[in-house]
Formats: C-alpha cells, sequence, structure tokens
C-alpha cells in the first residue's frame, strides 16, 4: 500500500519566483487495486511520483510504502517498489536478459534466486523470444516488456507508472493493460498517471485528481462522474478540477 499525507513541495522558477508543486496533497493506494492520478500539466503529479522515488524530497509531509516512510528508510522503501518510468531507456548493446539481470543485482538479487526471478519475470511476461536479442532495435511494444520486467524481477508489492502507455501502439497498449490487471488480481497496489481518460475510467478502480497541487477528488471513475453530474469522465474531469486548461483526452 501507498499513502501520501499532505505533502508539500516548491521550487524556485522564472526570476527566483517560487513555484507551489504540491499543496498538501494527501491519498491512499491499496493493494489489490488499480489508482490512477490524473490532473492537468503542472498539478504536481509528476513531483509527487519522484518524491515516492525518492528522487525528490518533500518540504514537510511524508510518502510511505508498505509503512515503510520514504524519507526515514529510502533504499528498504524503493525495495518494495517497481518504478515503470516514462521513457523506456534501454542499455541497447546489452540482451533483454542481460538487461533485467543488471537491475536484478542492483535489487539485490545473487546466484539462482537471481536467475529463478529473472526466468519467471520472462515467462510471466511472455518475452522468452526477446530475451536473448539485443534490445538495439526494439519496438516501443518490445523496449516495453523489457522495461516492465526490470520493475518488477525483484517481485515488488507495489508498481508506479508514469504515463506508461505514451508512444504505444494499441496492441502494446492492451499488452501492458492486461498485464497490469493481471497484478492487480494477484493483490499488487498499482499507481499510475495517466492523461488517457479512456485508458483510466476502463482501467483504474480509483482514481485521484489533482489540481494545484492538491486534492480535488477522489473516487470509482462513476463515483467521479456521479459527483459531477457528468456521464463521461472527461467531463466530470473538467468540471471537478474547474478549467478547460491543460486538459488532454
Amino acid at each position: 500500500m501507498i499513502e501520501v499525507n499532505n505533502l508539500h513541495k516548491s521550487f524556485l522558477g522564472a526570476k527566483k519566483k517560487q513555484v507551489i508543486a504540491l499543496n498538501g496533497l494527501s491519498f491512499t493506494a491499496k493493494d489489490g487495486e488499480i489508482t490512477g492520478i490524473l490532473g492537468p500539466n503542472g498539478a504536481g503529479k509528476t513531483t509527487c511520483l519522484r518524491t515516492l522515488y525518492g528522487l525528490l524530497k518533500a518540504d514537510s509531509g511524508s510518502a510511505t510504502i508498505d509503512g515503510i516512510q520514504v524519507t526515514k528508510s529510502p533504499i528498504e522503501a524503493r525495495a518494495k517498489l517497481g518504478i515503470f518510468p516514462d521513457k523506456f531507456g534501454l542499455y541497447e548493446r546489452l540482451t533483454a536478459y542481460e538487461q533485467i539481470d543488471y537491475f536484478a543485482s542492483i535489487h539485490g538479487l545473487q546466484g539462482a534466486v537471481k536467475h529463478q526471478a529473472i526466468e519467471a519475470i520472462i515467462k510471466d511476461l511472455e518475452m522468452e523470444e526477446l530475451a536473448h536479442r539485443k534490445t538495439q532495435g526494439f519496438s516501443q511494444g518490445q523496449r516495453m516488456k523489457v522495461t516492465l520486467a526490470q520493475a518488477l524481477v525483484h517481485q515488488p508489492q507495489n508498481f508506479v507508472l508514469d504515463e506508461p502507455t505514451r508512444g504505444l501502439d494499441v496492441m502494446s497498449t492492451r499488452v501492458l493493460r492486461n498485464h497490469l490487471a493481471k497484478f492487480r488480481d494477484k493483490g499488487h497496489c498499482i499507481l499510475f498517471s495517466s492523461h488517457v481518460m479512456q485508458e483510466v475510467a476502463a482501467l483504474c478502480d480509483r482514481v485521484i485528481i489533482v489540481a494545484n497541487g492538491k486534492l480535488a477528488a477522489q473516487g470509482t471513475p462513476a463515483e467521479l462522474c456521479d459527483l459531477a453530474s457528468e456521464a463521461l469522465l472527461e467531463d466530470a474531469f473538467v468540471k471537478l478540477i474547474g478549467s478547460d486548461e491543460g486538459v488532454a483526452a
């Protein structure tokens, strides 16, 4: 489970003007659920996720992964987390297997345990044909699978994904969605940000809407539509944040 409690974070922008990225954001992403974060550009979504990764330190408030505070025990918290970034950066001279092996080693897996973990995730993601090919020249869908395997090889309870379907074709997007649903059904906690309303409506058990660095609304897609008295999640989203700016369907 991932818990965010009263996070505040500000930066110095142009002309040393203070920019408030997070303004008391709080929410919970539960085990066995897919939780989506929606918000216009600049709402604080990526800042929040980077705080969970430990890449940024909040000015105040806390973030916990399975009860472990990120700021107090960053390495222990990160071990509970699988991170799927918004860009599929790979070491293209390595094979898919070598790439996954490298990340398994970073997470402390060794010997037979590491080998079994790599083989298990390759089988789980149906990557057998890709495993011993160099990643140079891989399609976006193939790169996505390798990146997902990197994130999951140490079998974390929690997954965090930042706009995971950006740049993917329809078939690759379907593959990723199916895998996320499968891991959700196994009891994992999945948290992801997206601008694709249809994706969020179809996949998420719960949606967190963020505007101006704080929680604007939360609930199931149906509950948010009811709250805004709208039939479509996109229309509900616009009404709940009170603006048409930054909306991407």
